[in-house]
């Protein structure tokens, strides 16, 4: 990747159009719906220029309909969608002016890398001069100009997915929509392909919109991630944010693994929380919680957990349960545990594979211990 070929694909954009790739994307309540069931609801999400936003959620939460409204793909029933304060919505798909990377790359296959590459800037009339100098800096940004020559057929997946980002990117677009793009790729080379997603879109400074249900990678990816359910977003922020301080129990699952105790808050404070598990044991939180009493559950990360001896002292200050081992896992770097409480639920705990740590078996008494600051209070599950 050479600065020539950043400068190029960063200097010339569609025929007369100047300045940078990343434009503002305003999504203000995108609504939309088949027959009777409201697929997309009252979406709201202001996008930064050059920001990387991500749509995160499960099968059928509403991501690819979101980015299909804001291509143009699929109309907008309800809703606005600006770029740099200009309404879209009624802007057919062609005329947006949008890069798109789609999930099954949807490159020509009779044509080689080069005419895949060109094909944004000669349906949009560039010349000859500029076809050249601009999808050659592509080809180099994704380092695949050797392969110019190459058809589909002869590329692997990997190659196939550089030639559709090259594409997407090629006559500088303000956004860029990326659906799924990585999901056929095996788990090393998608990891491979994010970083050079990522280390482009910077460098760039493009604004991506991209959908994913895979976490890591959007946590990876992102600047900030909307998590979607059924429709609507259920918490947005930044990757570290939405993963240590999740809105609600369906972000805390949905991002990893989550322990959630049910049980009732005793006192509550701006500095934190006590909280009565179902069993009897009081627990404190060092984050701000709910402003009153009542029930809601528990929340702490796996990680965020020490596995001990029953009889070692938790340490000044720390929360503890003591509890059986029913299962262990060998995941590589870690080890997971599912720990047995009194109160019959099943906690969590992911210790690291260290030789020197205690790792205790299936059957055997075991203390937990965590910090107060690791925990806080998500209200109880919806009904």
């Amino acid at each position: 990747m050479t600065a020539h070929a950043m400068s190029a694909v960063r200097d010339h954009a569609s025929p007369g159009r100047t300045g940078p790739a990343g434009r503002a994307l305003d999504l203000r309540g995108l609504t939309k719906i088949y027959g009777s069931e409201t697929v997309v609801q009252d979406f709201r999400a202001l996008i930064g220029a050059g920001e990387f936003f991500s749509l995160l959620g499960p099968s059928g939460s509403g991501k690819t309909t979101t980015l299909m409204m804001v291509a143009g793909f699929a109309a907008i029933d309800a809703g606005q969608l600006l770029v740099d304060g200009t309404d879209l919505a009624a802007v057919p798909p062609e005329r947006r002016g949008f890069g798109m990377v789609f999930q099954n790359y949807a490159i020509f296959p009779h044509l080689n890398v080069f005419e895949n590459v060109a094909f944004p800037l000669r349906a949009r009339g560039a010349p000859k001069a500029l076809v050249r100098e601009k999808v050659a800096a592509a080809l180099d940004l994704v380092r695949l100009g050797h392969l110019a020559e190459r058809y589909s057929r002869e590329l692997s997946g990997g190659q196939q997915q550089r030639v559709a980002i090259a594409r997407a990117i090629v006559f500088q677009p303000p956004v860029v929509l990326m659906d799924e793009p990585l999901g056929a790729l095996d788990k090393n080379l998608r990891y491979e392909m994010q970083v050079e997603i990522k280390e482009i879109q910077q460098r760039l400074g493009m604004t991506v919109l991209y959908v994913t249900h895979d976490q890591e990678e959007a946590m990876n990816l992102s600047d900030r991630v909307a998590i979607m359910s059924r429709g609507r977003i259920e918490q947005v922020g930044a990757p570290r944010d939405v993963y240590e301080h999740p809105a609600n129990a369906f972000t805390a699952r949905f991002l990893g693994e989550a322990n959630l105790l049910p049980g009732e808050v005793v006192t509550a404070q701006a500095d934190g929380a006590a909280f009565r598990l179902a069993e009897g044991t009081l627990l404190r939180t060092g984050r701000p919680g709910p402003r009153a009493a009542g029930s809601g559950q528990l929340f702490v990360r796996p990680e965020k957990l020490t596995l001990r001896r029953e009889d070692d002292p938790p340490g000044e200050g720390m929360n503890r349960l003591t509890g059986t081992v029913r299962r262990t896992s060998f995941l590589g770097n870690v080890v997971r545990y599912a720990v047995e409480t009194p109160g019959g639920a099943l906690v969590t705990v992911d210790a690291p594979n260290m030789s020197a740590r205690h790792h205790p078996e299936p059957g055997e008494r075991a203390l937990i211990a965590w910090s107060p600051a690791d925990t806080a209070i998500l209200p109880p599950d919806a009904p």
